[in-house]
C-alpha cells in the first residue's frame, strides 16, 4: 500500500512540474524553446498542447522555416485530434501563404480529406458531401499524376454514392407517404443522375406506380394526358427490364390503365 501512495505521488509530482513546465514555455518570450517545446510535444502526440504553442511560433515569425513548420504542424495537429473543421482552414490557409512549400500536396489531400470527414450520415443533409466531393476533384485536377490519384477516385465513389441513397430514399418516402407527383418527378430525377445505379429497376417501377395513381387521382381535364404517360412508362419499362420481378404487378398496372382508358374514350 506504501509503495502504491509513492507511486502516486511521483506520477502527481512528475504531472504537476511537467504543466508548470509547459506553462512557463507559453508564458515566456523563448521563441526558439517554444519550437523546441512544441516539436516533443508533436512528437509525443499531445496536439492540444503543441497546438497553442505553434500558433505563438507563427504569429511571432511567419515568415520563417520556423513559422512556416508551425503553421503546417497547427494543421496536422487539428486534424489529429479530429476537429476537421479547422484543418481544413488550416491546410487551405497553409497553401496559400507558402504557395511554394514542398508539403502543399500533403497539404491539399489532408484538406481534402478534412472535407470528406466532414461529409455526414446519407440520411441527413448533404451539403458537406458535395463540398467534399468538389475538394477532392480539385485535388485532383491539381496533381493529376500523384500516386494519391486513385485513392482520391475510390473517395469520390463513396461519396456519390451517399448522394445516391439520399436521393433513392427521397423517391421511396414519396411512394409511401402516396405523395405521386413527387415520387414520379424524383424518381425521374434519380434515373436521369444515377443511370447505372442497381436501384434503377426499383426506382423505375416505383415511377410506373405513381405514375398510375397519379392518373387515377387527377382532375378530369388531365386524366388522359397522364393516361397516355403511364402507359408509356409500362412500355419503356419493360423493354428495359424484360425479366424484371416487377412484371407481374407491371401488367396488373397495364390492365387497370387500360380499363380506364376504355371509360374515357366511350
Amino acid at each position: 500500500m506504501k509503495l502504491f501512495n509513492l507511486i502516486v505521488v511521483a506520477t502527481l509530482s512528475l504531472l504537476v512540474g511537467s504543466c508548470s513546465s509547459y506553462n512557463k514555455v507559453v508564458k515566456g518570450d523563448d521563441y526558439q524553446l517554444k519550437f523546441h517545446k512544441a516539436n516533443k510535444l508533436y512528437e509525443e502526440k499531445d496536439f492540444d498542447r503543441c497546438i497553442v504553442l505553434y500558433e505563438q511560433i507563427y504569429q511571432h515569425s511567419p515568415k520563417t522555416g520556423e513559422g512556416e513548420l508551425a503553421y503546417y504542424r497547427l494543421a496536422k495537429s487539428y486534424y489529429e485530434i479530429e476537429d476537421f473543421y479547422m484543418s481544413s482552414y488550416y491546410f487551405g490557409q497553409y497553401i496559400q501563404r507558402y504557395p511554394y512549400s514542398q508539403k502543399n500536396e500533403e497539404a491539399y489531400f489532408l484538406m481534402a480529406l478534412s472535407s470528406v470527414k466532414n461529409s455526414p450520415e446519407y440520411s441527413l443533409d448533404q451539403t458537406e458531401t458535395e463540398g467534399a466531393i468538389n475538394t477532392v476533384q480539385q485535388f485532383i485536377d491539381r496533381y493529376p499524376n500523384s500516386t494519391l490519384v486513385d485513392s482520391c477516385n475510390r473517395v469520390i465513389d463513396r461519396l456519390r454514392f451517399k448522394l445516391e441513397l439520399k436521393e433513392y430514399e427521397h423517391v421511396k418516402l414519396y411512394d409511401k407517404t402516396e405523395n405521386y407527383r413527387a415520387a414520379v418527378t424524383s424518381g425521374e430525377i434519380f434515373l436521369e443522375n444515377y443511370s447505372k445505379s442497381k436501384f434503377c429497376e426499383e426506382v423505375y417501377f416505383l415511377i410506373v406506380k405513381n405514375s398510375y395513381l397519379l392518373s387515377i387521382n387527377s382532375i378530369e381535364s388531365k386524366k388522359i394526358e397522364r393516361i397516355d404517360k403511364t402507359t408509356e412508362r409500362i412500355t419503356n419499362f419493360a423493354i428495359l427490364y424484360p425479366n424484371s420481378n416487377y412484371l407481374k404487378e407491371v401488367k396488373t398496372i397495364e390492365n387497370k390503365i387500360n380499363q380506364l382508358r376504355e371509360t374515357k374514350t366511350d
